[in-house]
């Protein structure tokens, strides 16, 4: 018998996740054990961020087990704060989800040696693989959601599956940022956004949303529960630090959330 849906509670406004790979990445670099992932993860929370989220990919080139066990530990005292684990479920995601049990699940289609997450699942074809998975986690409590591209029309392939969100592949938003094809763009954005709320999917979003495109995509893109932000965020930390670099976002949120009341009364 399949779990009910794992209910998600209409938030006030959209959430901020902060992707601390790339502080793995640099840490990698050496044996010093410095940045730490831990502390980068602590300092954002303490500055307002709603969560954390990683990626360890199987070749360990940024986010280690041992950090995603550290992690877990860490948010132990942030209750309020979603630890959400992305990956490819068929890879090494899993083990950590059955250990940890993390809030929520991002199951991303990455190859073992790919530089970046750049497609969204595809129905029906990697459906029978991802079903007994998305079953698995909602077993668990787990959250599961699905990164996807912005096609309305798999929408509802991922209700019948069972996810209980999609998070939006958001780098076509971004690579379109500042040029004629924006408007185009972002219109298929929300247009997804329409048909998963229609299904009762929750909506995520990330890659490659930075200071400059994520007010726009926030008032735009109704129903917008978190977003999740890493390269972007990191970068910007290392001029601004970890605290004033979450306020920053965190005000383009505000900016956003502002916009669309406007937009949509």
């Amino acid at each position: 018998m399949t779990p009910p849906p794992i209910s998600t509670p209409a938030p006030l406004r959209t959430a901020l996740s902060v992707n601390v790979n790339k502080v793995a990445l640099v840490r990698n670099t050496r044996h010093l054990g410095i940045p730490s992932v831990t502390r980068a993860a602590q300092l954002c929370l303490e500055a307002g961020a709603q969560g954390i989220t990683i990626h360890p990919r199987p070749d360990g080139r940024h986010i280690r087990s041992e950090d995603v066990y550290a992690l877990a530990e860490l948010l132990k005292a942030w209750p309020e704060a979603e630890f959400n684990i992305e990956g490819n479920p068929t890879q090494n995601l899993m083990d950590f989800i059955r250990e940890v049990r993390p809030h929520q699940a991002t199951f991303v289609p990455d190859s073992e040696d790919q530089f970046t997450s750049d497609h969204g699942w595809s129905f029906p074809q990697d459906a029978a693989r991802l079903a007994p998975l998305v079953a698995e986690c909602r077993t668990l409590g787990v959250r599961v959601s699905l990164f996807m591209d912005p096609v309305p029309e798999q929408m509802q392939a991922v209700k019948d599956l069972g996810a209980d969100r999609i998070e939006l592949y958001t780098e076509p938003y971004a690579a379109a940022w500042g040029t004629p094809e924006q408007s185009a763009q972002l219109q298929r954005y929300t247009q997804t956004a329409q048909a998963a709320l229609a299904l009762g999917l929750g909506l995520n979003a990330g890659h490659d949303l930075n200071r400059d495109n994520l007010s726009a995509f926030v008032a735009a893109v109704p129903g917008l529960l978190e977003v999740s932000i890493g390269h972007a965020f990191i970068a910007d930390a290392l001029e601004l630090g970890y605290t004033d670099t979450v306020r920053a976002y965190q005000r383009c949120i505000d900016q956003g959330m502002q916009e669309r009341r406007l937009l949509h009364p």
